[in-house]
């Protein structure tokens, strides 16, 4: 069976660190201090003194002062593994922990889990490929030396790497490693351990080079793991629960997210905030509850998302650079389809295309795989559909030489329909207003990553409300932006009342347009 050395670098709080150790212990798991130096002596007194007795706890044999962005928690990190190696022969996996983490899983799951497969956990991106780094540095990151702390001595590292620059002073990667990058929370196998001990006595080339990196914690283990373990035997993942705001903040746990932790495909949670109090007392009894069963969902990442991101929308009120003085063209016409149910819209489309012979095509601004003829690659992608829109469309009108089209658009994209209704041409659209079942909210949240199929019937008792809201905002939006030439045509009217609103939408006669009205099973779900 696994067992398991925890690799703690904590500074802090250390009734909580004392209370982490033995509750992760208690279930013949181990636990290896790394205890900042530059916290208070008498913390790391108090821990030393209660954890004394205690076999499965030891120390780093050497503290260092740890620093955001320095080598020196990498460092740190190196000395509790050495100590973890010599005090615990009979640990199978290493696992990095903070003194902000909780177990969101018992003992027995844990272990289990490890059990199961005989691989490394730990996030390993190719550095230079990934978008892993969203904002900041990049290459520089490297080939500068980083002699200082940017948040304690700002001037002295922004200084030297501004130098470096001026003189040109760049350096090498080490010719036969390949730089990865990753979060910091990892779970390595003894074996890896000892090949990491070992490499770091070995090639002080790459250790010289680490040492003077920015923010190595998130390269070193990551670039070495990958060095020297076969890439089967490695898992690209983390097993540390942990999100990040929209503005790089480390969210924090309290105590009502206790079942949505529990949910997540993780052993570990980070942050616990230090006031949730009941949601730590819950966990610790969670973890030595052998019994417990767990339905995992994993949609914590994509409902803090969609939760967060409720009343952030905007409008933009100026125009692209790109899009300056550019139209569709004023004898153009574009009709556009709004509809939640994508489905429904294709059908109707898809009818409206066999009965006018106009042009039509899908959702473009919202689906990847939306059929487009070869444009040069400005449909390459969402993103570059979405950037250049107005040439996208002149595009489209010019490739099948008409001067009318039919496009779906999602009911979120507001922008969009404000930029098209903006334009010279005329622009008409069509809302396609469609009844919303339990059965099939519950389904679309399936589909958008905000439930799993274990996603527990209270969780989706409190999130269908929220996402029927959702959808009933976005249609309001719509409507308080009074979009000339808008038309509503609702699911429970009468196909003669559709028809009517199709004629005029289409400018075509009212038996085509109850011929489109009349489509086989419009609205099925």
């Amino acid at each position: 069976m696994a067992k398991i050395a925890f690799i703690l670098l904590c500074h802090k709080d250390p009734d909580a660190i004392i209370g982490q150790a033995r509750m992760l212990t208690a279930a013949g798991d181990y636990m290896s201090i790394h205890f900042d130096a530059r916290a208070k002596p008498e913390h790391f007194a108090r821990i030393k003194a209660a954890l004394a007795d205690n076999p499965n706890v030891t120390f780093a044999r050497k503290r260092i002062r740890c620093g955001w962005g320095e080598w020196s928690l990498v460092q740190a990190t190196l000395n509790a593994l050495e100590a973890a190696i010599d005090a615990f022969p009979r640990a199978t996996h290493f696992y990095m922990l903070s003194g902000d983490c909780a177990a969101i899983k018992s003992a027995a799951y844990t272990h289990d889990f490890l059990d199961s497969h005989d691989v490394d956990y730990i996030e390993s991106f190719d550095y230079f490929e990934s978008d892993w780094i969203k904002t900041g540095i990049k290459e520089e990151r490297l080939i500068y030396r980083h002699f200082f702390n940017e948040r304690r001595q700002p001037k002295r590292y922004y200084a030297t790497f501004a130098l470096q620059k001026w003189l040109g002073l760049t350096r090498a990667i080490p010719h036969d490693i390949q730089v990865q990058i990753g979060s910091q929370w990892w779970c390595l196998r003894r074996r890896t351990v000892e090949w990491i001990l070992n490499f770091t006595r070995t090639r002080r080339d790459v250790m010289r080079f680490f040492r003077t990196t920015w923010i190595p914690d998130e390269t070193f283990f990551q670039t070495v793991v990958r060095h020297l373990v076969p890439e089967n035997e490695i898992r690209t993942r983390t097993l540390t629960f942990l999100m990040f705001t929209d503005y790089g903040m480390p969210v924090n746990f309290y105590n009502d997210h206790y079942d949505l932790l529990l949910s997540q495909d993780a052993l570990f949670a980070r942050k616990i905030s230090p006031e949730a109090v009941e949601l730590k007392s819950r966990l610790g009894a969670l973890y030595a509850d052998d019994t417990a069963r767990f339905q995992i969902s994993d949609e914590g990442r994509s409902l803090f998302k969609f939760l967060t991101g409720r009343g952030r929308i905007g409008r933009r009120f100026a125009s692209r650079f790109w899009e300056t003085e550019s139209t569709l063209g004023r004898d153009r016409e574009l009709m556009i389809v709004v509809c939640k149910k994508w489905h429904v819209a294709k059908r109707l489309v898809d009818r409206m295309r066999k009965v006018t012979n106009v042009p039509a095509i899908e959702y473009l601004f919202n689906e990847e795989n939306t059929a487009l003829p070869d444009l040069g690659g400005i449909q390459a992608s969402l993103e570059k559909r979405t950037r250049h829109r107005r040439a996208l469309m002149r595009m489209l009108f010019d490739y099948y030489d008409t001067d009318r089209l039919i496009v779906c658009i999602d009911p979120a994209s507001l922008d969009l329909l404000h930029d098209f209704a903006s334009d010279r041409s005329t622009t008409k659209m069509l809302e396609v207003q469609c009844n919303f079942s339990d059965e099939f909210l519950t389904g679309h949240a399936t589909r958008v990553g905000l439930a799993g199929e274990q996603t527990p019937a209270e969780t989706l008792e409190r999130l269908l409300p929220t996402i029927r809201g959702d959808i009933n905002f976005e249609s309001d939006r719509i409507r308080d932006a009074e979009f000339d030439n808008l038309m509503i045509l609702r699911e429970g009217d009468q196909p003669e009342q559709h028809a009517s609103l199709i004629a005029r939408f289409l400018d075509i006669s009212p038996d085509k347009a109850l011929e489109v009205a009349r489509s086989e099973h419009l609205f099925a779900d």
